[in-house]
Formats: structure tokens, sequence, C-alpha cells
């Protein structure tokens, strides 16, 4: 199957074009102006804007309560073409054979985009770290560790955080980690609980703004004894990326990223009448608006790297999975649906209201990720080579986020009402057309697993003091 796209301006993190694509054999073969193949199909995109399909690097399927890839489509219809997921670790199982079961068991023949996997320390033992180097293998190149959680099976003490930063540099696997202060969490919620303070209004206090960043800054000072780099995930407020922004300038290897949700919403959403604040429980908790607008500058900046969806959408929705927690805000599930609508509001609230560039979206929203994740330039740009994931994009398009047009499985949407500009009018994976003006019109079940490299974009400091070592 060929395609040709014509005529379009092609966006990258790094330019803006007219140019022709030419896709055989599910890769980019040829870039450039008035290209005269003899195509399967033909697309005129005069006036429409061509960039790569979306990589989210950071959602959960089948893990902490959420549903699966059965309704994976949802990325497709939104923009994103791969997608990030986190792999639960059994107690007694390998990392790697985590991996490979997660994958027979959960996704083979059921997702619909491509993806990458991570780790998840879930088991934390000699065995476990010392499996570390085991998982490039398997095309795994990022291992989260959870900060957070104490008492629960994924919470990760500083001992084996450590030791995990020191193992996994001798594999080039990156730590990512989730940073909170769990003692703290754990103090402030069962002190809120006491004094009656259990309506879902009091959750963000539960999980203070400082409690992530001393997290945050335990961590990097952690990884700089340890000598290694550090990935922090949905960062959520000024002072915690004012940490990683300090480690990066002073030279370490110190990255991080923030969330849909961390840019679009702020801490007002959980005084909405009739439980309605539930629906945007999610850990770490949204922010006043002073976070909000200081991680638009961090995205702009670069301080931080990417933006993720942190797609969670949990297991009976809000009627039947939020509203446990009526009586006790502490019992609600954290994680909210998100990911068909990232790309979405990236470009609605941040292109077009001028926060960010058009090559500032592609980089945060699908080259970075795909850096990150060890599977640039596969995936995350258009360039020869690269794998024909492809949107062809209407800026001319206006509407609003409709529950009526979500695919995720939940019953509501994040966004519900939010103003759009700008939809994917075709989405292509591997050059296979998959949706249509927001419609999923492709095949299911045809996604597959995007083997990540070791030594991703959070060993590049390395990689160059590596160099200049060896030009000495």
């Amino acid at each position: 199957m060929s395609l040709l796209i014509k005529n379009g301006n092609i966006i990258t993190s790094t330019n803006e074009y007219q140019a022709d694509i030419y896709v055989e054999d599910e890769k980019i073969v040829a870039i450039g102006e008035n290209l005269d193949y003899k195509a399967d199909e033909t697309i005129d995109a005069t006036g429409k804007y061509v960039f790569p399909g979306g990589v989210d690097e950071h959602v959960h399927y089948n893990s902490f309560n959420s549903l699966g890839y059965e309704h994976s489509h949802a990325a497709l219809a939104g923009g994103t073409t791969t997608v990030g997921d986190f792999v639960m670790q059994p107690e007694g199982v390998s990392l790697k054979d985590s991996v490979i079961n997660y994958k027979r068991d959960f996704v083979d023949g059921v997702s619909t985009p491509d993806y990458i996997f991570h780790g998840i320390i879930m088991d934390p033992s000699d065995e476990t770290i010392e499996g570390l180097k085991d998982v490039p293998s398997v095309g795994v190149s990022s291992v989260k560790v959870f900060m957070a959680y104490k008492g629960m099976p994924f919470y990760v003490d500083d001992e084996w955080l450590f030791k995990a930063l020191q193992n996994g540099k001798k594999a080039g696997v990156t730590i990512m980690i989730h940073a909170e202060n769990a003692d703290v969490v754990n103090i402030r919620t069962k002190q809120l609980i006491e004094e009656g303070k259990t309506d879902v209004k009091y959750f963000p206090k539960s999980r203070p703004v400082f409690a992530e960043a001393e997290a945050t800054s335990r961590a990097v000072y952690m990884a700089k004894i340890a000598d290694a780099p550090l990935f922090v995930v949905h960062v959520t407020n000024q002072k915690a990326a004012e940490v990683i922004r300090q480690a990066y300038n002073e030279g370490m290897s110190v990255y991080g990223e923030t969330c849909t949700h961390y840019l679009m919403l702020n801490d007002e959403v959980f005084s909405k009448p009739n439980f309605e604040g539930a629906k945007y429980v999610c850990t770490p908790p949204i922010r006043p608006q002073s976070d909000v607008d200081f991680l638009w500058e961090a995205i702009d900046r670069g301080w931080l790297l990417a933006v993720g969806s942190d797609h969670c959408a949990i297991v009976g929705g809000f009627e039947e999975g939020k509203k446990k927690g009526l009586k006790d805000f502490s019992k609600i599930p954290p994680g909210s649906p998100g990911v068909q609508d990232r790309l979405n509001m990236m470009w609605t609230y941040g292109v077009e209201e001028g926060k960010i560039s058009r090559q500032k979206f592609v980089e945060v929203c699908c080259t970075n990720p795909a850096k990150v994740c060890g599977v640039y330039p596969q995936k995350g740009d258009l360039i020869v080579g690269s794998d024909a994931d492809i949107v062809v994009f209407n800026p001319e398009y206006k509407g609003t986020i409709k529950f009526e047009d979500a695919l995720m499985g939940s019953d509501y949407s994040t966004y519900e009402g939010y103003e759009q500009k700008g939809r994917a009018e075709k989405v292509f994976l591997r050059g296979k057309l998959m949706a249509e003006n927001g419609k999923f019109v492709g095949e299911k079940g045809i996604g597959k697993q995007a083997m990540s490299k070791p030594y991703a974009y959070s060993y590049s400091k390395f990689k160059e003091k590596e160099s200049l070592d060896d030009n000495k």
C-alpha cells in the first residue's frame, strides 16, 4: 500500500515548510516538493498542517483499576498513534517476565495504536534490581519507581530507589519517578479524615505542593550521588519544576514531563457541586492557577520536555468508580480519561492562544516523548525512514469537546464543554488510515510494540561527556 500526501504545510519540532510525503510499506520513503510517484492513494493537503502522529509517553491501561486496550483506539481518533504504557510487576515475577506476560495476555491483538512499555518496580528486591539489565532485551528502556503510596505494593523506599538508579545506569535504563513524600501524604490524609474533612475539596490539602517538591529534590540528590539520569513524571507545580530546572542547569541529566490536565485545569475543580470534583482526582493533585501558568512557561522554555495525558480511565467511571469515595476522599480512585483529547487541548489552548508555537507543540507532544522513550526516529518525526505515522490537521475546524464523541470507555469526559480549534482530519498509523475528523475508521487490534532502545534521551549528557573524554 502506497500513499502520497501533496502540498501539506509540514511541521516538525525544528522546521515548518511546504512539501509532499510519499509512503510505502509503512515507512516514509520520500519528502520533497512536487514528488512524482504513482501511489495507491493521493491526498491533497493544501491549506492543512501535516505533523507526526502524537506520542503519548504516559498512559495506563489494565493498571491501577483502569480500563484496558479495548478502548485504545480513542488515542488514534485524537491524533495519537503511539502510547507509552506502564507494566505492573507481580510479586515474585521479574521485570522482564512481567513485560512478556503482559504483552501476551493483555496487549497482543488488542491494542490499536502502536505502544511502548515502561516497567514498574513493585517487588523491590536484589533480584528485581539486578533484573534491570534484562529489560532492554524485551524492548523496554525505562522503569518507573513510586515514592508515594506507602504500604502499597508499588511503593519503593529510598534504599531501592538509589539501587535502581545505580543499576539502571549500568543497563542504560532510564529511571522514572512519581515524586511525592509518602509519609507526609499518609499523615495529612489521616489528619484530615479524623478532623471530619472528608469532602473531595480537601483532597489537594492531603498532597501539598511541598510534598511533591521535597520528593523531587530528594530523588535529584540521589541521582547526583548515583551519577545517573532521572526523569520525573507528571510534574504539577512551580516548586517541583524549579528543582528540575536547577539540576539541569547545574549539568545534571534530570528531566521531567507534565500532563494535559495540569495545564488545562486548576484546583477550583475540586469544589464543583454534586461531587463532580471527584472526576478530577489524580495524583499528584491539580494545582492553583499560578502553577498552571508556570507549567506553560516551563514547557515553552524547555524546562520540562514533554506533555503526556496520564490517561487512566477508571473501571466504573464516575458513577460506580469515583463515587466509592463519596464519604471519604481518600477512597476516590485516582485517574481520569484523557488520551483522546491531549492534542486537541494542546493545540487549542497552547498554539491558538500563543502559549507555545506550532513547532513546540510537535516537540512536546510527538518528538521529545519518542526520544525519552528510546523510539526516535522510528516515531515522533517526519523524516525518510521513519514509520508513516502522520496527522493531516485542519486548523479551520471549530467545535466543542462532547462526551458523545469520546471513545475512552468512561462515563464522562474530562474536558466536556471545552472549545476546540482545529482537529485531526486524517490520522495514519504506519500508512494506514485510522481516523477521520475525530472518528475512528480503522481496524482495531493492529498495534505493534515500538522496541525502546537503551541509553535514550535522558543519557544525552553522559554521551556528550564520554565524547569529550574520548577526544582529550
